[in-house]
């Protein structure tokens, strides 16, 4: 009997317990989710075109700091570690959206490696990363140096993630790289663009 209060006096207990400036907020699950993929998207890393890293490097200082980085009559016969330019065997690396191929040839053209990110394990869109470049360049480089080139000249083609990368994983096994050039093809009458999409 002693248990049954009257409910004031119940009143005033709860009211002496519970704190008075705490309010409950109430927040709709779609804010919630708003405000979520916000904070991801603005964490997620810029979208790679295939050509992060070369917009740092500043050919006009370059130019003036060295007066001979461009190629001459006398090239050809300039000797590289000991060398001719012309001798030295030719790093191809052939850069899509969807894959990188690299492959070394001699001198004359004659191919004598060739991997891709396939070849080296890499599947569907992991294929396209620079880290699958990297890995490749990497394997491919340590194949040559054991068959016994030490350096090389490198041909860039395409765009694509693995541009840099694959010229990074080059160095990264030990090759010595003498020059790089850029062969992606430019076409100077390109096809129309599709029509507008009607909504």
């Amino acid at each position: 009997m002693a248990l049954l209060r009257p409910l004031s006096v119940l009143t005033k207990l709860v009211s002496r317990t519970a704190p008075t400036s705490v309010r409950n907020v109430h927040r709709s699950a779609t804010l919630c989710k708003v405000e979520d993929r916000k904070a991801m998207l603005a964490s997620l890393p810029t979208k790679d075109e295939g050509t992060i890293g070369e917009r740092s490097i500043d050919i006009d200082s370059m130019i003036d700091r060295k007066g001979s980085i461009f190629p001459d009559a006398n090239t050809p016969t300039t000797l590289f570690y000991g060398v001719p330019f012309n001798e030295v065997p030719i790093c191809h690396i052939r850069v899509s959206p969807n894959n990188t191929i690299i492959s070394i040839t001699d001198a004359k053209g004659v191919p004598q490696f060739i991997r891709s990110c396939g070849i080296e394990g890499f599947k569907n869109t992991r294929k396209g990363t620079n880290i699958a470049a990297q890995a490749t360049a990497i394997s491919i480089s340590t194949r040559a140096i054991e068959r016994g080139y030490k350096t090389v000249r490198v041909t860039v083609r395409g765009l694509g993630p693995g541009r840099m990368s694959a010229i990074k994983g080059l160095e990264m096994a030990g090759l010595n790289i003498i020059s790089i050039t850029d062969t992606t093809p430019v076409s100077w009458n390109p096809p129309r663009p599709r029509k507008q999409r009607k909504l």
